[in-house]
């Protein structure tokens, strides 16, 4: 296998509803040690801590690594508690307080004269209609904010962190919200080439940015969400633009193939070829060094002045290694508290492999969902008594073709599983459905241009499981008549 197929394989090898997400849990004795009650971890804290000048932090009684979502939720969870003024210090390597990230593929990319989100406006907790979390407002709660210095090591007996400058921070409890960092292309196929991209942060789309204002061609590569968001705003700028993948269809993941089909057909309407089943060899360079082909593996080349790599990612687990890998799905192993196998460390967002207790699995979601929700349990559950574990209900949407002047604007939520044999209705003008039903149980469902009330709907669905008529259901004459019949389902359910 190739660099570049070995590459592109790793988007299957991370989060997938059938198989990566549906592993099988081993027993764990770091899911099931008893609880230990906050006073006692902050009795344990004050014996064992000794103040010294020799700590960077001033707020060393809670420290988070990482500044993405899961941070800027946990925050937020620390100050309704009033354990966050002077206690909270919470460690970046970027340079802005946290952000909902999902904006950097999606309006953030929007074409310069279409209105592009830009920070502050996209501070966490804008996403689910919080207050925003600008810097002066980590000031304002007391909140120590250390920007542009990650974490390279830890010493877990003193309690202590050393970061990539040299500072040696002290913490009390520690929470672990580092993300994931993209999957490369290896160097030696041009994968660190002058115009090739990932993104992840900030700096990464501005990057992107500055390309796209000069390009021509884009070639994106990976056809998961990444590549299915980024291709759309290459769109809005009106360049030539091709998606290559390896798969026979577009997010294989999740998508049915005849669902795939019908977002392929949207994009070709608006110029995006596809390049589907293809592999790469390598990314060509122009006389100017910058990339300028990408070279697939049957030796014809594809012109380029801009590529995009979207091939998922991995977690960002260095240097934590020792609380506790989970080596099937990924990650920090936590319980259901997002205690990791170490008291007083915990771990949130991308990086935790958590029991996904509706699915009686282990899980790992790449997910703004999943990073708010995760965050926000995890202190409750550090800062009270609270006890309940985590359950939580897989969630996945996107937003694309939303800038002004677009034709036509895509919305989809899918909430559950997808497991099992689909029903799809709809005929995308705009909506579709697809439903997935196991054994009687409507096990997932997706909608595609809902109203507000019908996507309220969608997470009821999937939770509850209500036994569902297939026939039926394959007869209804409209999405609204579909999602009748299953809400229909829903209420016998609930009144038996």
């Amino acid at each position: 296998m190739s660099p570049a197929r070995k590459a592109m394989a790793s988007l299957s090898n991370s989060l997938q509803l059938k198989h990566g997400l549906a592993l099988c849990c081993p027993h764990s004795s770091s899911l099931t040690r008893p609880r230990y009650s906050s006073s006692v971890r902050f009795r344990s804290f004050t014996r064992n801590f000794v103040v010294s000048s020799s700590f960077s932090n001033d707020n060393l009684e809670f420290v988070i690594v990482g500044g993405g979502n899961a941070a800027g939720y946990a925050a937020r969870t620390f100050v309704e508690h009033g354990m966050a003024d002077g206690r909270l210090c919470i460690v970046s390597k970027e340079a802005y307080a946290p952000y909902e990230r999902p904006a950097l593929t999606k309006g953030y990319l929007f074409p310069l004269d279409k209105k592009p989100a830009r920070l502050p406006g996209f501070h966490t907790c804008v996403g689910s209609g919080g207050e925003r979390q600008t810097p002066e407002w980590y000031k304002e709660k007391g909140i120590e904010m250390i920007y542009e210095d990650p974490v390279t090591s830890i010493d877990m007996e003193k309690q202590t962190l050393t970061t990539n400058s040299g500072k040696l921070l002290k913490y009390g409890s520690l929470i672990i919200a580092t993300g994931c960092t993209a999957s490369r292309f290896p160097n030696t196929i041009g994968g660190n080439l002058p115009g090739v991209h990932y993104i992840r942060d900030v700096a990464d789309a501005d990057s992107l940015i500055s390309s796209l204002e000069k390009a021509r061609k884009v070639v994106i590569v990976g056809g998961g969400y990444i590549g299915m968001e980024v291709a759309a705003a290459a769109v809005g700028w009106k360049l030539d633009t091709s998606i290559i993948f390896p798969e026979n269809q577009l997010l294989q993941r999740l998508f049915t193939p005849s669902l795939a089909q019908r977002y392929e057909e949207l994009y070709k309407e608006n110029g995006v070829k596809f390049l589907k089943g293809a592999s790469i060899k390598n990314l060509e360079a122009g006389s100017d060094g910058r990339v300028a082909a990408v070279k697939l593996g049957d030796g014809s080349t594809v012109e380029a002045d801009a590529v995009v790599i979207g091939i998922g990612a991995k977690p960002a687990v260095s240097p934590f290694e020792a609380a506790g890998l989970n080596t099937t799905v990924g990650g920090l192993q936590v319980d259901g508290l997002f205690r990791t196998s170490i008291p007083g460390i915990f771990a949130v967002g991308d990086v935790a492999a958590f029991p996904l207790k509706m699915y009686d699995r282990m899980a790992r979601v790449e997910h703004v969902d999943h990073a708010r929700r995760s965050a926000q349990h995890c202190v409750k559950a550090l800062l009270s008594a609270q006890t309940h574990t985590y359950d939580y209900l897989p969630y996945f949407y996107s937003r694309v073709f939303e800038y002004e002047g677009s034709p036509r604007k895509v919305w989809w939520q899918f909430f559950g599983d997808n497991v099992g044999e689909t029903v799809e209705i709809g005929n995308f003008d705009p909506k579709i459905a697809t439903f997935w039903i196991d054994s009687g149980k409507l096990k997932g469902v997706l909608l595609e241009s809902g109203s507000a009330e019908e996507f309220k709907l969608l997470p009821e669905l999937a939770r509850n499981q209500p036994s569902i008529d297939k026939l039926k259901l394959q007869k209804a004459s409209s999405v609204e008549e579909a999602l009748e019949i299953a809400k229909a389902s829903l209420l016998v359910e609930q009144k038996a």
